[in-house]
Parts: structure tokens; sequence; C-alpha cells
């Protein structure tokens, strides 16, 4: 098998890597943000016939062949000509000529407002930082003030509309989700949830909430003539909010964000009841961000502190922990702990990982500059405290919050690591793309547990298109099952609008919207084995020495997160500890030796052969 690989691999060098694995390049051009978007194309609609051979490859390495064959005829059936593919293919096309984007919409409701699953571990990503030398508040006070400042400041290229432009080799990228995660908040429903964003407001949030032990503070971050507070007035402005935040006995109000949707729904309308609970509820909706001030987390081992970090920023640790000291509907938290462990959580919504990523990026090297000159020291005004009123019931419901916060944390399975043997030197310097590299290294790791392949999912970047978020690059196909062929050409179709996951969705979308029956091709099993995601990936690379991480997306499956860096690579594996199958740390440690096996092979293959 190996052998085959290495001839794999091989013929994969000589091929020009994709472009969805090159850097996103910044080009600082002060371009106004709608003219940018107006010159984007865009998102097509693949042809019918196209996705259905697609879809029928994608299905042949992991169902068996008299499924194949069903799923075949349901096809045949579904394509004939004045048939129901046909009518809803023109339906979808209509859709695309009158709107931005036929699938934006869409797509937020089904992948997000309409999941019913709590938002901790099951949605929002977060992301750990390199640890911090401070081991006192002080220090912690001081890292928050000039992260603070350092958002303030990626906040103003947004608002001046003067953001770089990215692109991806010479086509620029849709900017639109940077213009999404300042001030914006999701706000749960009994059934459904939905999206607000204040930056529009005749008059814009110009506060930030900070959270801690328990209690959250509205924090004025501008001063009365609109410019930012210097690092020296947020460290002051945060010292007060510490000293006026030390009982550590009071209700952890946040944690209701944690529940199922329909349950925090629920407990939402009887929260907001109150007056002032729907003040301070709406002040944290409002703010631009939100810092959570965390306590310090039990000590562990160095080799042990990166996972330990991650399920940090994921969940906090349970209620006996930080996992109180959140806002988990906020779009944005910085995470910040006494004990140096720093990092953020961000509620998926409204944007993906990269402009996250770009924003962290920019307030890293914001934070190593030297800081300005002090400022005379005018009063500022005391942070304000927000006040709940906690009834019986408004108790009963963090109680059960809790309980269901503390399942979810001893049910996930955590292994953040380093893998220091190489980075994406090494595939570049064989002419190779490193996330097909990773990708295909991940297939040979998960095929040497299980014996088998897996549905596997890794997130594609539309944002070459207007409103773009992401598609699906499949990378288990019939060549990866026999490791014959590398993952470039997947990755080509995904970013051009032309791979099959969205183009499905839209077509059974469109059938409910016409209120026909459902096509028997969403009924098949088929149709359910290739959405169930054993393994679901996702590159977010970033100059910072950081790794995002996220929970598995099926009970029974793995969330792999990875960063290349030049030298190592950074991951992070989760799984569910409810499921004997699966173990992150299992995982992790064969995806490291798939990637030193793949290394061997390549570098024993005579370079005459390339």
């Amino acid at each position: 098998m190996l052998g085959i690989l290495a001839r794999t691999m091989v013929k994969a060098g000589a091929v020009k890597p994709s472009g969805l694995v090159k850097p996103v390049s910044v080009t600082r051009i002060a371009g106004r943000y709608l003219a940018h978007q107006e010159g984007l194309p865009k998102l097509p609609v693949p042809p019918l016939q196209q996705t259905c051979e697609h879809y029928l490859a994608a299905l042949t390495p992991i169902v068996d062949p008299e499924e194949l064959n069903h799923t075949r005829k349901l096809l045949e059936e579904f394509q004939k000509p004045g048939g129901v593919g046909e009518r809803l293919q023109k339906g979808l096309e209509q859709r695309a000529k009158k709107m931005e984007n036929w699938l934006s919409d869409w797509w937020l409701q089904t992948a997000y407002l309409d999941y019913r699953m709590p938002v901790v571990v099951h949605s929002s990503p977060g992301v750990v930082l390199p640890r911090m030398e401070f081991s006192d508040r002080q220090g912690q006070m001081r890292y928050a003030a000039k992260l603070i400042a350092g958002v303030l400041d990626f906040k103003s290229m947004i608002d001046n509309e003067t953001l770089p432009v990215e692109y991806l080799g010479a086509k620029p990228l849709c900017m639109n989700q940077y213009y999404k995660v300042l001030s914006s908040c999701r706000i749960p429903g009994t059934k459904r949830d939905t999206v607000v964003n204040y930056t529009l407001d005749k008059r814009p949030p110009t506060h930030i909430t900070v959270v801690h032990n328990f209690q959250f503070f509205v924090l004025d971050v501008y001063n009365s003539d609109a410019t930012p507070l210097t690092v020296d007035q947020i460290y002051i402005q945060l010292e007060k909010i510490w000293n006026s935040s030390l009982q550590t006995n009071k209700e952890p109000i946040g944690i209701l964000t944690s529940n199922h949707r329909n349950s925090w729904g629920k407990a939402y309308n009887n929260l907001i009841k109150d007056k002032t609970n729907k003040e301070s509820v709406r002040a944290i909706q409002k703010s631009i961000f939100t810092v959570c001030l965390d306590a310090p987390i039990p000590r562990v081992s160095d080799d042990m502190y990166r996972t330990r970090a991650g399920v940090q920023m994921l969940h906090g640790g349970g209620s006996r922990w930080n996992s109180g000291n959140r806002w988990f509907d906020k779009t944005l938290q910085f995470i910040i702990g006494e004990d140096g462990t720093c990092g953020l959580i961000y509620e998926h919504a409204p944007a993906e990982g990269p402009p996250i990523v770009s924003l962290i990026d920019h307030v890293v090297e914001y934070m190593k500059k030297s800081e300005m000159v002090r400022t005379p020291m005018v009063p500022l005004r005391m942070p304000q405290k927000l006040r709940f009123h906690i009834t019986p019931e408004i108790k009963k419901d963090i109680e059960e919050a809790k309980q269901n916060m503390n399942i979810m944390v001893h049910d996930l399975d955590m292994k953040v690591s380093v893998f220091s043997h190489f980075g994406k030197d090494f595939p570049k310097s064989q002419k190779m793309s490193p996330d097909a590299f990773i990708q295909m290294a991940l297939q040979l790791a998960y095929y040497r547990i299980y014996k088998r392949c897996c549905p596997t999912y890794e997130s594609a970047s539309l944002r070459m298109f207007r409103l773009g978020r992401t598609d699906t690059i499949r990378s288990t196909t019939i060549d990866s099952d026999k490791f014959v062929k590398a993952m470039d050409d997947p990755a080509k179709h995904a970013i051009r609008g032309q791979a099959i996951d969205r183009h499905l969705l839209g077509l059974k979308l469109q059938a409910i919207e016409d209120l026909a029956a459902l096509p028997e091709i969403f009924m098949d099993t088929s149709y359910a084995v290739v959405l169930h995601f054993n393994l679901s990936t996702s590159q977010v690379p970033a100059k910072t020495n950081c790794v995002m991480c996220f929970g598995p997306v099926v009970p029974d499956g793995y969330g792999v997160c990875y960063n290349p860096m030049d030298t190592h690579i950074n991951f992070a594996v989760s799984a569910f500890n409810s499921c004997q199958d699966t173990n992150a740390a299992r995982l992790a440690q064969a995806l490291e030796d798939a990637l030193l096996d793949i290394k061997t092979l390549l570098e024993q293959t005579p370079k005459a052969k390339l």
C-alpha cells in the first residue's frame, strides 16, 4: 500500500499545487467596501449532470456496491429530461439571477440558526494563543489592555473601509465577513435563532463587555472626542472592574448561553421579562466584543498544557471553573487567564476561521509595538456593572445549564499537539501542496485505525464569490481510497463553486420552497451516509503560532484543525468520550506516524522519476 502511495505522491508533486492552499496574499488597497464587493462574481450553480456524477464518485469508496447501484438508479430518474431534477435546477438558476448569492441566506439558516445543539463544542471554534509569561493579575490586566487596544485598531480599518483587500492568486476575495464579527451577537429562539449586528446603527456601540468572576461590566473604550482609550486608560478601567468583582459567589448567568438552543430560547424569554435583566442582556449583545478575565486553571504538565488550554477556549472547564465567565452567543470573546492561558472563542454564524485569524494576526503584531507616550490622565467614568435579578425559575435554568455543561465537559476528548519534525517547508520542497499532504496523511491515519475510508469534510472557502462562505472538499475519493492521487484536484473544484455539497443542499431546499415532494435521492440511505462526516477537518493557517480547535460534527467522529507553520504543524484533534470507537490521542499519534511515513517514502523515491 505504501509503495502505491509513494508513486501517488511523487506524481502529485509534479502537479502545480491548487490555488486553495496558497497563502492568502494581502494587498494594502484602501478600497471602498461596496465598490470592491460589486466587482466580485456571483456564486455559480453547477451543472446538474456534473454534480450527480461527482456525487456518485464521492459515494463509491464509502457505501457498498448494492447501495451504490440503488443510488445510481435514483439519480438516473432524478436527471431525466423534463423531470424533477431539471425543474429544481431551473428554480435554483432563477434564484441565482435574482439574489446576490443564492446560497448565503439558506446556509446561514440551515448550518447555524436552525441548528439546535449547544453552540459550545458543537459549533463555536476556539483558538489557543501562545502561552503568556505573566502569572498575576497585573500581567493579565496589562495584556488585556493591549489586546483591547489592538482590536480597536483593527476596528478602525473596518470603520474607515481601509481593510486590506485579500487575494487568492490574482482573484480578490469577499471581505463581507470582516464587517460581521464586531458589535454582533446571536439571539436564541425557541425554534430558530437570529443574528443581530449593531455596526450600522445611527449610534454604533462604543463599549465592550468585560466579565470577571461571572460578573459583567460595560466598559466604554472611546473618549468623548471619539478617540480610543489608550492602553494605560484601559488598564486603569480593568483594575476598577477587577476590584468591583472580587466576590466569587455570584450566579453564573452566562452559563445559560451554553445550553441546548431551545432550552436557552425559553430561558431567555423568561430572563428578559424583567426590565433590568433585559437592559443588561442588550448591553452585552450590543457590545463591540467581550473580554473574559478568567481564573487560573488547574496546573498540568507542559505536555498536557496545550490540550488543557484548548478545552479552556472551547468550554471554559465546567461550572466550577470558567464556563460561567462567558456569553457564548457573543460573536467574539477574548479569553485571558490569570495564569497566562489566552485565546478566544467565536460564535460561528457570522464568519469562518480565516477572518478571525487575520484579526488575531493583526492584534498580535500590534501588541509587539512599544506603547504610546502616556497621556495625561483625565478621570474616566466608572465601568458600569450589569445587574441581573435571579428569580427561582432563572436559578433553576442556571442549574440545568450547569449540569448540561458539565456533561459536555466530561464528554469532550481533546488532543492539541505540535508536530515538530517538519512543517509546510517539506511538502513545498517536494513541489506539493502542504494541505494535500496533510489531508492524505489524515486519510492514511484513519484507514490504519479503522481499516476503512470514511466521509471526510474539509472546509473550502468560496470567498472569491460575493458573500461566499464555504463548500466541501471531499478528501475521500476513489483514488485516495487506493492512495493513487493527491488532494489537489478536488480542491480546485470546490473553491470555484463546482463542488457537490452546497448544490445538493440547494436542490433539496428548492424542493422544500416549491412545496414539492422531496425527491427520493434525499431520502436515500447513501445521502445520510455521505453527510455523516466521521472526519471534519479544516486548515486555518495563521502567522501567529496558534491553533484553532472545534468539536466533532457527529457522535462517532473527529474534529481536526491544523495550522501549518514553516517548520512545524499545530494540530487540534477532538472526539467524544461517549463513543468507545474514537480516541483523540490515538488519531493524533496515527497522524504523526502517517506524516513521517509519507515523508520517508518521498525521500526514498529517486528524484529522476519526478
